[in-house]
């Protein structure tokens, strides 16, 4: 059920990645259980009552490819396919530009096939208090903090640390005010919003929300499919 306060609710689907580490296959097309990666993706974003649109960011040579598949797959949702920048910050730059005005946008990154409509609606949810949250999970592993040289400086304190995840989830003014005025190089989207003093939340993740980066993690998404579906 949508909160009344949500408005008009827009997502950005990065996939524009150039997939170095995927032995020569585009991890966004590569099949998960007989369906491209980025279908996943679309699937759960489409039939999602919480997004009113939907905006894809792929590879200049991916855009014919997406909007084809997007035409044959009846996304009526997709209201437009994009190519995205050399930088992460540079695709979903140009997804904004494409998106046009809206109350609320939702980021998700094309490679994480796992999204749920819990982690939308969390996100949501989560972002009435700021106008930013971030899905995220405890870090349970010792982080070591080390030098160029690779020996352990210091080891980190994990009770605090949080790993990021997408979606992250903010209003569509702060978004937009924090890639205007982007200087920096950044890794996601909430750090350039820190950047500016606004505060963001962070809610629970899902720890089978994976990005696909390389051939194993395609393979380990393929066995959690295989076991829960979606």
């Amino acid at each position: 059920m949508r909160n009344n306060n949500q408005g008009n609710v827009a997502a950005i689907i990065v996939a524009a990645g150039s997939s170095q580490r995927m032995d020569g296959v585009d991890k966004v097309f590569a099949p998960l259980a007989g369906r491209p990666v980025l279908a996943r993706v679309l699937d759960v974003c489409h039939r999602s009552n919480s997004i009113d649109r939907i905006v894809v960011v792929v590879s200049q040579g991916n855009v014919a490819r997406c909007r084809q598949m997007v035409a044959v797959e009846k996304w009526s949702k997709v209201s437009q396919v994009c190519a995205g920048g050399k930088r992460r910050q540079d695709s979903v730059q140009a997804g904004l530009k494409a998106l046009g005005v809206c109350n609320w946008v939702v980021v998700h990154d094309g490679a994480r096939p796992f999204l749920t409509e819990k982690l939308i609606t969390d996100g949501l949810s989560a972002a009435q208090e700021t106008g930013a949250a971030v899905a995220a999970l405890p870090v349970i592993d010792t982080i070591k903090l080390a030098g160029h040289d690779r020996m352990v400086r210091e080891t980190i304190q994990r009770d605090n640390l949080w790993a990021a995840q997408t979606p992250q989830v903010f209003r569509f003014d702060i978004i937009t005010e924090a890639y205007r005025r982007a200087t920096d190089e950044v890794t996601d989207d909430a750090a350039l919003v820190e950047q500016l003093g606004y505060k963001v939340k962070l809610y629970m993740g899902a720890y089978d929300n994976v990005k696909i980066t390389n051939p194993t993690d395609l393979a380990i998404a393929e066995v959690l499919w295989q076991k829960y579906g979606k």
